[in-house]
């Protein structure tokens, strides 16, 4: 009981360091410890170790001898990521087409729908919900067609990219057109087209990736 509870402990702390450097909260560079993360997070440093060996082996940590620095996720990574994504997401939205049920397009289009809503809504800032819904969406792709070594590979970058695809979508003219091109995806995917399916999803990630390399640039052009 002991041990499963310690494992528990571990598999939390790797995610949530996950999520705290793949969203910026370290940025690339900086060195942490595990003194400092044990006291930050609030468990012993025995979990703090095993997140971050399992870190390093991902290439998001590296070592630096008092600690570790963090790599990240550079936007030259990122790029190399959409590349890869352009050329076999469609794929997977293409197999999703041929074996996708009823009950899976229900949920996708309720995804979708929040999706609109959240992107329309006048009052405050939704770009959390519009993000998980975006994930949301494309996990549901993924999940649908039918090869868990596609779905493994796709989940894996889709995850790595959460600080790029928050920037994206806190502008509303690219969150409206991101739900736009879902909508074509899933319109797609409910006709049991798997050709217009690759072809939609295909040019909705080149569309998300012209959008970060615009991002890029006017980043540099602001210093």
């Amino acid at each position: 009981m002991r041990e499963r509870k310690s494992i528990s402990i571990a598999d939390q702390i790797f995610e949530q360091l996950e999520r705290d450097i793949l969203s910026g909260k370290y940025a690339r560079g900086e060195l942490l410890t595990e003194l400092r993360l044990s006291e930050e997070l609030g468990v012993s440093r025995t979990p703090i170790r095993e997140a971050i060996r399992r870190l390093e082996q991902e290439n998001i940590l590296e070592e630096a001898g008092r600690g570790v620095t963090v790599v990240g996720i550079s936007q030259e990574d990122m790029l190399d990521m959409y590349e890869i994504r352009i050329r076999i997401e469609g794929l997977a939205a293409e197999w999703a087409a041929e074996r996708i049920g009823d009950e899976e397009l229900a949920r996708m289009r309720d995804t979708v729908e929040l999706q609109r809503y959240y992107t329309e809504k006048p009052d405050g800032n939704h770009s959390d919900q519009i993000k998980n819904l975006d994930s949301q969406f494309h996990e549901q792709v993924y999940r649908a067609c039918g090869s868990r070594a596609l779905m493994d590979t796709l989940l894996n970058l889709h995850k790595k990219m959460t600080k790029f695809r928050m920037a994206s979508v806190s502008k509303h003219s690219r969150a409206l057109q991101s739900v736009q091109e879902h909508e074509a995806v899933l319109a797609a995917l409910s006709a049991h087209d798997g050709k217009a399916a690759n072809e939609a999803m295909t040019r909705h990630v080149m569309n998300a990736r012209d959008r970060m390399r615009q991002m890029g640039d006017e980043d540099a052009q602001a210093k």
